[in-house]
């Protein structure tokens, strides 16, 4: 019977264990657990979301408070067109999160940065590009591509003296997007190094409409899986969403896939970013608390815990601190439907904003609780303590159940 460790991920001469930690952010896929999916041999990623206040939480910087200062005339102002982020910080801060986190990292594996395309950043093109070289300049192992289509981002790198060194990946849920996205590169003559693909049963951002339950994994995989043979490329696929055992992963390895990318079960590890008390609201969740909706600002669906705070808080924008979601010029659809219920409201209490969140405040506090369709089995993983509470387990934990699991068996911790 075979197990993930009987496979593989192979990237040129070097040899992983096929199992990658996908990108959480804001900092819930922390550096310490990145750093251990590498430890152990795998792939661990970072997200760059909201990468100046990470900076201040791990490095004690402010550029936080000093871009909320610079700004803070605004505050009440509905118009955030003039609200722009300091890109010669924007990259110091990226260094620091990247470059900090490669130094302190050991063994074979690797650490990926996960990009969000759909951080705009009121100037959508020059932050993306400081972003991602940025990264590639504080020596991060890969890029993936996330949360948008990324049809310039590779020529936003083209000049980077390691775009063609670094492993460069896309998440897709389509086999039409792969298409465009490798159509518009082509002149680069630079191929994806892997390419994610992510099913309707992912957590956080989701890559479908509302219909996201017509569609399945597997049934994605193998139709990009046979446009790449058609086509005669040899792009490693990475099976991404709702794999929940040792046992899933093996399935989706022996059908063709290169590797695996897993989240949910890390949102309970001890090195996850996380606080305690959320943790435990992940343990405690049932099937029926999660929900697929269309509060984001960014137009896509997210499935979150149907408890999360963020869900009809009417909390005033804050721009001036974060700004991410923030378009060309200066747009956010929570600003307008904030902006909707203060005509009704004009004293500013008692708010509250059902159609959209102001998702920056609200990951920033950990209080967007994003999860994966499997969350409500993370109870079965581990043991309740006599107080009433789950026992938090381990990177390491969670790593190898999925490495060595057989027969759709999870491992409890001692």
């Amino acid at each position: 019977m075979k197990r993930v460790d009987d496979f593989r991920l192979r990237f040129g001469r070097k040899e992983l264990v096929p199992i990658i930690v996908g990108g959480m952010g804001v900092d819930i896929s922390t550096a310490e657990l990145a750093i251990e999916a590498a430890r152990l041999g795998g792939i661990g990623h970072i997200s760059d979301a909201m990468v100046q206040d990470v900076s201040d939480r791990r490095f004690d910087t402010s550029f936080v408070k000093e871009k909320t200062k610079l700004y803070k005339h605004n505050i009440d102002n509905s118009d955030k067109s003039v609200v722009q982020f300091d890109l010669a910080r924007l990259a110091e801060a990226t260094k620091l999160h990247v470059g900090q986190t490669m130094e302190a990292k050991r063994g074979e594996g690797l650490v990926f940065l996960n990009c969000m395309e759909k951080l705009t950043m009121n100037s959508p093109r020059d932050t993306l590009q400081v972003r991602l070289n940025s990264a590639l300049e504080a020596g991060i192992d890969g890029i993936t591509l996330s949360a948008g289509l990324h049809l310039g981002s590779f020529g936003l790198m083209a000049d980077q003296p390691r775009f063609r060194d670094a492993k460069l990946g896309i998440i897709v849920s389509s086999v039409r997007a792969l298409q465009i996205f490798l159509r518009k590169n082509a002149r680069l003559n630079r191929l994806p190094d892997y390419v994610v693909v992510e099913g309707p049963l992912a957590g956080g951002h989701l890559g479908f409409g509302l219909d996201w339950d017509r569609y399945d994994l597997a049934t994605i995989l193998a139709e990009i899986s046979q446009y790449l043979k058609t086509e005669k490329l040899d792009i490693p696929l990475i099976a991404a969403g709702g794999i929940f055992t040792g046992s899933d992963a093996t399935a989706f390895l022996e059908n063709g896939a290169a590797a695996v990318q897993v989240a949910t079960r890390f949102t309970v590890a001890q090195e996850c970013g996380l606080p305690a008390k959320v943790k435990q609201e992940y343990f405690r969740a049932s099937e029926e608390d999660i929900v697929v909706n269309t509060i984001s600002p960014t137009g896509y669906p997210m499935r979150m815990l149907r408890s999360t705070p963020a869900i009809g808080s009417g909390i005033r924008p804050n721009c001036e601190a974060y700004g991410y979601l923030l378009d060309g010029n200066g747009n956010c659809a929570y600003i307008n439907a904030y902006n909707q219920q203060i005509a009704l409201h004009p004293d500013g209490k008692n708010i509250s904003v059902m159609d959209k969140t102001c998702l920056c405040t609200h990951m920033r506090n950990y209080n967007c609780w994003t999860c994966g369709s499997t969350t409500y089995r993370l109870k079965d993983t581990t043991r309740r303590l006599p107080d009433g509470s789950y026992q938090v387990l381990t990177t390491e934990h969670i790593f190898r159940d999925y490495q060595f699991g057989v027969d759709q068996q999870v491992a409890l911790p001692e």
